[in-house]
């Protein structure tokens, strides 16, 4: 009987070229191992996406590395906060959930050396001097949200009849990182921060005034606090509905922020009521800082359907002599809360 032999014959070129391409495969499988190695380490999604796309741009010398992320996207928290940084200002771009969907309808990697192709889906900064580009897809609990966007001057580096197999290995192991650190900040952010008006907790504000105490015993360093609320805030409920009072506080809440210094700090305290802590002021200072919050409360009304709701708070200001206790320094300010609400009606007035 004859034996019919099965193995290939190749040519010697052509077994170089395997030999090649398995050296080639190496390298980059050893350079995205070590990517993900760094990144594993990495506590927050700020330093994650700085780490990664900095070293995918050093190992595979690319020309140009940013993250494209769709609108509405589930890291809205975090582009309100860390990616406001320059650097994420600079590496970050938003783009419709629309044109993200249809980049990758397949959810496979988008690679092309026809720019032309993407002149309505990536700005066209980000595509700035290159000849070639690749996407690729990151999902969320199976849910698109980003691409990578890897671009090089040279026009071979990057074209649709190139494999993808490394860049979804790189897509994987991307979306699992980044989805361990988001649910870690997450759950630290729900821990540390009110869920209604997106300020610091109590449980915060009790770190902050502890801290500002020790500095103030070993350095000398005064500070004062306020204690606020809400005037006639039941009655804003029961008029309105619970709805417009949660987007009172809110409201309050946001303005707090903005009025006071980047250095100071506001807290939801409970209920209707906020704390400020005033970093390195005195008692005439905080009372100055009071009657100035109370003001402009007075002077601009919230917007609410088609109308302008009349929104007031009242404040007590409280200095720590260095002697007290956080309590005791929270029930001066209180006090002087609830004497400022009685005798002028939340406006602030000197004990």
């Amino acid at each position: 009987m004859m034996k019919i032999c099965t193995d290939r014959v190749y040519s010697v070129p052509k077994i170089h070229q395997l030999i090649e391409n398995s050296k080639v495969n190496e390298s980059i499988a050893r350079k995205l191992f070590e990517i993900e190695t760094e990144v594993l380490a990495c506590q927050s999604s700020e330093e994650l996406l700085q780490r990664l796309l900095g070293l995918i741009q050093e190992k595979f010398q690319l020309s140009g590395i940013s993250l494209l992320l769709a609108e509405p996207t589930p890291l809205s928290y975090l582009i309100n906060g860390n990616l406001q940084s320059n650097w994420h200002q600079k590496n970050t771009k938003q783009i419709s959930a629309e044109k993200l969907t249809l980049l990758h309808s397949d959810r496979k990697p988008f690679l092309t050396n026809k720019l032309q192709q993407l002149n309505d889906i990536v700005p066209r900064s980000l595509l700035k001097g290159a000849k070639s580009a690749a996407l690729t897809p990151l999902s969320l609990e199976g849910k698109l949200f980003g691409s990578l966007l890897f671009t090089d001057k040279a026009s071979a580096r990057f074209h649709n009849n190139l494999g993808t197999f490394h860049l979804e290995q790189l897509a994987v192991k991307v979306s699992l990182c980044l989805s361990n650190v988001l649910i870690r900040e997450q759950l630290e952010y729900m821990a540390h921060y009110d869920r209604l008006t997106g300020v610091a907790n109590r449980r915060l504000m009790e770190v902050c005034i502890n801290e500002e105490l020790i500095r103030q015993r070993r350095y000398g360093v005064p500070f004062s606090v306020l204690f606020i609320d809400c005037n006639k805030f039941k009655a804003i409920n029961d008029t309105y509905g619970h709805d417009c009072g949660d987007k009172v506080l809110a409201y309050v809440a946001s303005q707090l922020q903005e009025l006071v210094r980047e250095n100071d700090k506001c807290f939801r305290y409970a209920g209707d009521e906020f704390v400020v802590v005033l970093a390195s002021q005195t008692l005439p200072e905080a009372e100055q800082a009071s009657e100035r919050l109370c003001n402009f409360f007075v002077n601009n009304p919230m917007p609410f359907q088609n109308m302008h709701l009349p929104i007031t708070v009242s404040c007590g200001a409280a200095a720590s002599n260095g002697q007290q206790s956080m309590d005791e320094i929270l029930k001066v300010a209180d006090q002087k809360l609830y004497a400022n609400k009685k005798t002028q009606n939340g406006m602030v007035f000197k004990l």
